[in-house]
């Protein structure tokens, strides 16, 4: 059965046991990616579903139960009564693209299927495409894996690393990038490159990203020294004494995204400017979220739709 997935807040409904253990179990080979797609005109008709749907109105003649027909050597649909056309690629990451859709849809296919990213000098050599196009794929991929604004609960861990730069003799964080982040224990993630790693940064986030009465366990760091005077309860653990964990208090859900993040921006992308290190970001934390499941029909279904 062909399922189809909302990004916004599907992350949670993933997680529910029933639905977890039928979808830990299937794989989407590239055997089946080719039979699902193996032609550009399977790829259209694919956005197309996600796009519209069963359209069965037509916005210009009102004529209800038309048909929409595929137009010959256009990427396009029309109506059967007055010809209106529906072009499903306009405002899309396909929109105005010469590249193949084929090649687009075997680009978030890796990306779906990669843990460590994708860089855009293996996408040129999958593709056979030139490297500016490659990296213009990528970027465009890259913005389907976008985060949803809505807050975390319940057993949250938080934290903050430092990214990229040089190290200094006057400190090991000089030139570096912060990188702010929430995890929601056997939840979600979310992460932000945020300018420093004070108060008046972080605890807005904090209290933007997290919902009031949730259970906040961090490190000793003292930006986090008034959370429980918030609307929050705070555990910490201290880690200058070598103190990890402590009952129910500890950081190694997130200290674990923090290590695999870096190890992949570092084998896989080796440097990433401040610029566009949120896209990144962003991309490691749609794969943390989509963990053990099948992605694909996720970016899919994004890539479908208008920004």
């Amino acid at each position: 059965m062909q399922q189809k997935y909302t990004y916004n807040r599907l992350n949670y409904m993933l997680y529910n046991k029933y639905i977890s253990c039928i979808i830990k179990g299937m794989r989407y080979t590239v055997k089946q990616f080719q039979a699902d797609f193996p032609t550009d005109d399977a790829c259209l008709d694919a956005i197309f579903q996600n796009r519209y749907g069963d359209v069965d109105t037509c916005p210009k003649c009102g004529v209800v139960d038309t048909k929409f027909y595929k137009v010959a050597n256009r990427k396009c649909y029309a109506c059967m009564h007055c010809g209106y056309q529906l072009h499903p690629l306009a405002q899309t990451i396909f929109h105005k693209s010469a590249t193949p859709l084929t090649s687009w849809f075997y680009a978030i296919y890796l990306f779906s299927i990669s843990k460590n990213g994708v860089a855009a000098k293996e996408l040129e050599r999958h593709l056979g495409v030139t490297y500016k196009t490659a990296h213009r794929m990528a970027a465009q991929i890259r913005k389907l894996m976008e985060q949803d604004g809505d807050p975390l609960c319940g057993e949250i861990e938080v934290d903050e690393t430092y990214i990229g730069g040089k190290r200094r003799m006057a400190s090991m964080y000089n030139n570096k990038s912060v990188v702010f982040g929430m995890v929601e224990r056997d939840g979600v993630a979310k992460a932000k490159h945020v300018k420093s790693a004070g108060v008046r940064v972080l605890i807005p986030e904090i209290h933007q990203g997290i919902e009031l009465g949730a259970n906040i366990h961090s490190d000793e760091a003292r930006v986090y020294t008034k959370l429980s005077q918030q609307g929050y309860t705070h555990t910490t653990v201290n880690h200058s004494k070598l103190e990890y964990v402590r009952g129910t208090a500890h950081t190694n859900t997130i200290e674990g995204f923090w290590s695999q993040l870096k190890r992949s921006i570092d084998g896989t992308y080796h440097a990433v400017s401040p610029k566009y290190l949120q896209s990144y970001v962003n991309e490691f934390t749609f794969r943390y979220n989509y963990r053990g499941v099948i992605a694909y029909p996720a970016l899919l279904e994004q890539a479908s739709k208008p920004f």
